[in-house]
């Protein structure tokens, strides 16, 4: 299989980068007494673009939150993964409950943009008055996004954004297959959407791993976990190139005889040394 059929889709937050980019810069900013205050009252995107009016009319610039953005924790093997696998001809992509915003700003900072062909997350925006804008990627104030699964926020069911990513890569002549890397509860239904020939890469003792380990049986993409910069770097690298090495009659049969399984968790894991029109179309990122 060519490196081209392969599609790498990446939550963001706690899987790209080492936090929450919500709670970072609220933190970061000095305003995570009132972001608490107000966490109880009202949905979180709502809350978020709050927040940003709050901050703006404390003084607060977009350059301001720009270099706080600058500052999120990455793990420089993260960025490197990344480069790395847009390199070799993947087709990148990030599915996220962050904002745009947010995302291509950090981003641009690590040189990671041209990366990624499509960004699928919350609309935010400048708008006129130099204030932030985040809106919700779903307006659930007008109508529900119809995936009833407890895991999915209001705003985004991830789930359906892959669907909508599955039903474009079927018109193509080659079939396509895809990785799958995420933390949170929000990436267990899209993990439920993935195929048998497709692969998940949840991140170790996070949310998204502890319903795999619970509902193994529901899931028929194979499981590869990780931990941590080195780990996501390592596993997804080796993963990519064991697809792409082998013929792809025989992957799956091939590449479990190269991966440990912990039994007692119903993981695999690399050996130690190694019609939803209402929905906004994904961001196409430019070059």
């Amino acid at each position: 299989m060519a490196a081209s059929d392969i599609v790498v889709i990446f939550d963001f937050d706690k899987t790209i980068i080492d936090c929450d980019s919500d709670n970072w810069v609220v933190d970061e900013l000095g305003a995570t007494e009132l972001f608490n205050q107000l966490l109880p009252t009202m949905p979180w995107n709502s809350l978020m673009d709050r927040m940003m009016k709050e901050l703006h009319s404390q003084g607060t610039t977009i350059e301001d939150i720009a270099a706080v953005l600058k500052r999120t924790p990455i793990h420089l093997q993260i960025i490197e993964a990344i480069k790395s696998a847009h390199a070799l001809g993947c087709d990148l992509k990030i599915v996220s409950d962050a904002n745009t915003f947010f995302i291509e700003t950090i981003l641009e900072h690590h040189g990671l943009q041209e990366c990624f062909s499509e960004i699928n997350t919350n609309p935010g925006f400048v708008d006129e008055q130099g204030r932030l804008r985040i809106f919700p990627h779903h307006d659930f104030t007008k109508s529900s996004h119809g995936c009833d699964h407890p895991s999915c926020p209001p705003n985004m069911c991830k789930g359906i954004v892959i669907e909508k990513i599955q039903a474009s890569l079927s018109m193509e002549d080659q079939k396509k297959t895809i990785i799958y890397l995420g933390d949170g509860l929000g990436d267990f239904c899209p993990t439920l959407k993935l195929g048998d020939g497709d692969y998940m890469m949840p991140r170790k003792d996070f949310p998204v791993w502890d319903l795999i380990c619970k509902n193994r049986s529901l899931i028929k993409a194979q499981i590869y976990e990780w931990s941590d910069g080195e780990e996501f770097e390592s596993v997804l690298l080796r993963l990519i190139n064991r697809i792409i090495s082998i013929d792809g009659n025989n992957t799956n049969a091939k590449i479990g005889q190269l991966y440990s399984v912990d039994c007692k968790l119903n993981t695999m894991a690399l050996p130690a040394t190694t019609g939803h029109e209402a929905f906004p179309k994904a961001l196409p990122v430019l070059h």
